[in-house]
């Protein structure tokens, strides 16, 4: 079960991370647009997991490589931007989330559902 503590850490590093990635994620996904969907924390706050959706040109796999390598820079400026609020920023690990992708994936298979087979071509 998920503590208040945790939810409240989690959505103050979704806001910093959000804003960090709409200033400099030109750097991680030039030409591309990165976003925070969901972060989870550990019950002692020492890891955070953050789950990235990301549009643009570059494949996720290379673009969370470059995320894990900058981890500990990102770290640090979201300790600098943070330092008031939180005492230790966790560890950072990124994820892709590709929700959005299996709900469009969902939502085509189901409109060939909804086609009736033999009355294509019948009024």
């Amino acid at each position: 079960m998920v503590s208040l503590r945790q939810q409240k850490v989690a959505r103050l590093l979704q806001k910093a991370l959000g804003s960090f990635f709409l200033s400099e994620g030109k750097s991680f996904n030039p030409g591309g647009l990165t976003s925070v969907t969901r972060v989870r924390v550990s019950p002692d706050l020492s890891i955070a997991r953050i789950y990235l959706s990301m549009l643009g040109p570059g494949s996720p796999k290379e673009i969370l490589e470059g995320m894990d390598s900058a981890s500990r820079s990102i770290r640090f400026k979201l300790g600098k931007e943070l330092g008031k609020s939180l005492r230790i920023v966790p560890e950072l690990h990124f994820f892709h989330d590709d929700s959005a992708e299996y709900a469009q994936r969902i939502d085509s298979l189901l409109q060939t559902l909804d086609k009736p087979k033999g009355l294509e071509g019948k009024p």
